[in-house]
């Protein structure tokens, strides 16, 4: 992997565990009923009425029901089913920049909300993406598993262009069951940083952005005359690095995170906006207080 193994060390495991007690904290209250989907089966509350037919089971016959309207009606209960976690990381050459990586913050980042949704017994999928899907570990469950997570994060390098839309369709075509999917990426996406949250949203997914950026990406320390290469294509652009044009580069940037951050207000999407710099457990404590991941 690009970013070395240190990442999951005992510190970072320590932690974890602070994050794990306060999640313990709202997951405890009325977010856990809320995260909960439902479906019409066999369990406690009453739903709703539908008439008998041969082979169903007469212990579930509403007695009352029929005496009053003299027909066999099967009572239907709400089951609670909770939700996966599907976990997308960017994967693309753009991530290898910062120090930490960008890439290496993500797993970080990642790692953590992993190990939150194990011990709390939910299903997570870990899917990293360029131009197409990666090889995913599928519906890991426990807090057991938690070292295989570190294993397949270590493994994860940054290479290839960033297609989020061409990656997603791959996902969505399998019609997985509905749940949360968080993506961890810098959105920096020649295709359009929609296109692949779009994908996600008309699957009817809850969706949480988390938008990491390097201190070179917002602040790019520049002077004279330059060839710069694109990190992912390999298109090359001479400039000259002017204040103004410096200045024009800042201003552009700004516009774009904070289209990212409108486009996820406008959808009602989770959203936070974190440089590498901060410590991970600030970010991930950002995302329980919106209480979308916690629900």
């Amino acid at each position: 992997m690009g970013h070395d193994e240190t990442l999951f060390d005992g510190e970072f495991l320590k932690k974890l565990e602070y994050l794990h007690i306060v999640s313990k904290r709202a997951f405890a209250g009325q977010f856990r009923a809320e995260r909960r989907t439902r479906q019409r089966g066999s369990g406690l509350e009453f739903a709703d009425h539908r008439a008998y037919a041969p082979g169903d089971d007469f212990r579930r016959v509403d007695w009352r029901a029929y005496q009053r309207l003299n027909k066999l009606l099967l009572r239907l209960f709400e089951e609670e089913q909770d939700l996966p976690i599907y976990l997308f990381i960017d994967c693309s050459r753009s991530m290898a920049d910062g120090r930490p990586t960008k890439l290496a913050y993500a797993c970080q980042v990642a790692a953590a909300l992993c190990y939150i949704g194990l011990a709390h017994l939910d299903r997570v999928t870990l899917a990293p993406y360029t131009d197409q899907l990666g090889r995913e570990l599928l519906s890991q469950r426990g807090k057991g598993q938690i070292f295989k997570v570190f294993r397949f994060l270590s493994e994860l390098a940054s290479g290839g262009h960033t297609d989020s839309k061409a990656a997603f369709e791959i996902f969505c075509q399998r019609k997985q069951p509905r749940g949360i999917a968080v993506v961890i990426s810098d959105f920096l996406d020649p295709h359009g940083f929609d296109q692949g949250l779009n994908l996600l949203r008309f699957s009817h997914h809850d969706i949480f952005a988390i938008h990491v950026v390097s201190r070179s990406d917002s602040e790019p320390v520049l002077r004279g005359d330059l060839q710069l290469v694109d990190a992912e294509t390999g298109s090359t652009h001479d400039i000259a690095a002017t204040p103004s044009l410096l200045a024009a580069y800042r201003r552009i940037y700004t516009d774009f995170c904070e289209e990212v951050a409108r486009f996820c207000s406008r959808y009602r999407l989770g959203y936070v906006r974190t440089e590498t710099e901060v410590p991970f457990e600030d970010v991930v404590l950002q995302v329980f207080r919106q209480n979308r991941f916690l629900r």
